[in-house]
């Protein structure tokens, strides 16, 4: 099995560039922020983020309302570790269970990859893909519908990657061109 790792920040093109790849590498693909997501939906790990941050959490439907917990938790870097604290063991389990299954080529897409050697030490392609901070703001404003305010704090609390090896490091232009060039060049 060949495991390929792709970070960098919110909006820089992570998801872009691991669609291309699965598609040219025949591989699969997993997005460990969504697996993230779904830690949120489980019943009990809900319950506890709700003793932990409150009931104000939750949407009207009962669900947690990821906005609201993200305006709790990406402006302090304690209450940050305490999600993670709640949600990591259940988003370990689900990738265990992924790499157990052993695809001949596994991409992981997560923009917080490289902070868990576990998996990070796995991975025998590691990928940085990086964007105009501008554009990559007025993405991610669109696509989460979030305010300007709401990003510069996620922003804010995103990983400083100048401390790990890359094997590529490219700059994304938003260009599909762009993205099956970086695809073509990873073996």
């Amino acid at each position: 099995m060949k495991i390929i790792g792709i970070t960098g920040k919110s909006g820089s093109g992570k998801s872009t560039l691991t669609q291309e790849l699965a598609k040219k590498l025949k591989g699969e693909r997993v997005n460990i922020d969504k697996i993230g997501h779904q830690a949120t939906n489980d019943e009990k790990i809900s319950q506890k983020l709700c003793e932990v941050f409150g009931n104000c959490i939750r949407s009207e439907n009962g669900k947690i309302d990821r906005k609201k917990l993200g305006d709790i938790v990406f402006s302090n870097k304690e209450k940050m570790n305490q999600l993670t604290e709640i949600t990591w063991g259940y988003m370990q389990q689900v990738l265990d269970e992924i790499l157990k299954q052993e695809p001949k080529i596994l991409i992981l897409e997560w923009a917080l990859l490289p902070s868990v050697s576990k998996y990070w030490k796995q991975c025998d392609v590691k990928i940085l893909i990086k964007a105009n901070d501008k554009i990559r703001k007025n993405k991610v404003m669109e696509r989460d519908g979030i305010t300007e305010e709401y990003f510069t704090k996620r922003d804010a609390n995103s990983m400083d990657y100048s401390q790990f090896q890359f094997d590529y490091i490219f700059e994304n232009d938003y260009q599909l061109e762009t993205i099956e060039k970086i695809a073509n060049q990873i073996k």
